[in-house]
């Protein structure tokens, strides 16, 4: 019989973006791939999909139902490992599988940026701190995607068997490159630009954290002096019609390009020349590495994500929270300067091969799987 591994998560489009790889390579080792999240999208190697109705917010009732749903899920089919990722996915997920590890079933989970971190309002660290170190006590693995958040857990007693830190979820740096400059050129003028258009790109959920806001501001400040700066914003979310209104008032509609949710992001960075992010919180970004991975500099407001993606002076520039006037410095010093913009560019996709590929970190993760996928391991507390 062969072994069987769950995956959970609060939304199935969570594997689809991130998980395939892992999926993959639990699929040659010859396991069963189960997945348990909200959604009916068809994955690739997986053997079983249970759709189950989790919802983010913990306030949720119905995740109550979600937890009743996942519970028989867990019982029936005696998983060797469940791996939990998002964090209300791992909150249900752990409580779900006490019974389970009580016969042998292994939990890890993964923390993709914790809710709670240096700077977080008190809110999340009322809410999430108490119950992530509660939870900890049901987790036989605890995977940090940042230094950050490693050294969180490890200082503050966390009490999974295990602590370990990955390098993110990898970017695939085959799909996910530099064009050249003829590509590039013929690429924006098929996309509808100009050629000495100076594209600023930004993928992320309109909302609250990701901070759109600061983006549209800062173009404003640069419109005068740099009037060929264009700014796209790929992604959908509650805030995206107050800052199509916002665009209007500040007078730049006509520089932003509202690009709704896209699924060809590789084919729209190469072509772009600046990469900005303006989110208050953050894990360690997709976003940033895939624009790195395409030779793109990075404008970014610091956090512990941004942080570990970005040097000052080597492949962009860190700028403090809601700053809107460094934010249209470092826009405007990179627009005039072309120069800068390839070096910068070029520092970031070599920082991406180093560190952060989809193989580098499957090399990562498969270590820690297998740590699991024998006879019983006796943990430790915390492993660096």
């Amino acid at each position: 019989m062969s072994k069987k591994v769950l995956l959970c998560a609060t939304v199935d489009y969570h594997f689809k973006a991130f998980h395939v790889p892992y999926m993959k390579w639990f699929k040659e080792q010859g396991w069963e791939v189960h997945v348990a999240a909200n959604g009916n999208m068809d994955l690739p190697y997986v053997d079983a999909k249970f759709n189950v109705p989790i919802q983010r917010s913990p306030f949720k009732r119905i995740n109550m139902k979600a937890y009743t749903e996942l519970k028989a899920i867990i019982d029936e089919n005696k998983y060797d490992i469940i791996h939990c990722h998002t964090p209300m996915g791992g909150v249900l997920a752990r409580i779900a599988a006490r019974d389970a590890r009580k016969n042998g079933t292994k939990v890890i989970y993964t923390a993709h940026g914790f809710h709670f971190c240096q700077g977080a309002p008190i809110v999340p660290w009322l809410v999430y701190y108490p119950l992530e170190k509660f939870l900890s006590y049901f987790t036989d693995c605890l995977i940090t995607i940042n230094e950050e958040d490693y050294q969180l857990a490890v200082n503050r007693r966390f009490r999974a068997r295990r602590i370990e830190r990955v390098h993110g979820v990898g970017v695939n740096t085959e799909h996910f490159k530099p064009a050249d400059e003829s590509h590039k050129l013929e690429l924006k003028l098929t996309t509808g630009y100009q050629a000495d258009d100076v594209l600023l790109f930004y993928a992320a959920e309109f909302n609250q954290n990701k901070n759109q806001q600061l983006l549209l501001h800062a173009l404003a400040s640069v419109k005068a002096d740099v009037p060929n700066v264009k700014l796209l914003l790929a992604g959908e979310g509650p805030m995206k019609g107050h800052c199509q209104v916002l665009a209007k008032e500040l007078g730049v509609e006509d520089q932003v390009d509202f690009l709704g949710y896209r699924n060809d992001i590789d084919r729209l960075l190469p072509m772009c020349d600046i990469a900005v992010a303006s989110s208050l919180r953050e894990g360690l970004p997709v976003n940033i590495m895939e624009a790195m991975a395409c030779g793109l500099p990075i404008i970014a407001s610091e956090n512990r994500g941004h942080r570990e993606l970005v040097q000052n002076n080597q492949n962009g520039w860190l700028i403090a929270p809601n700053d809107q006037v460094d934010m249209a410095e470092k826009i405007k010093l990179l627009a005039h300067n072309k120069e800068l913009r390839v070096k910068q560019g070029m520092w970031g996709r070599e920082m991406v091969e180093r560190r952060y590929t989809t193989q580098q970190v499957l090399n990562e993760k498969s270590t820690i799987y297998s740590l699991y996928m024998g006879e019983k391991v006796e943990g430790m507390w915390a492993i660096q």
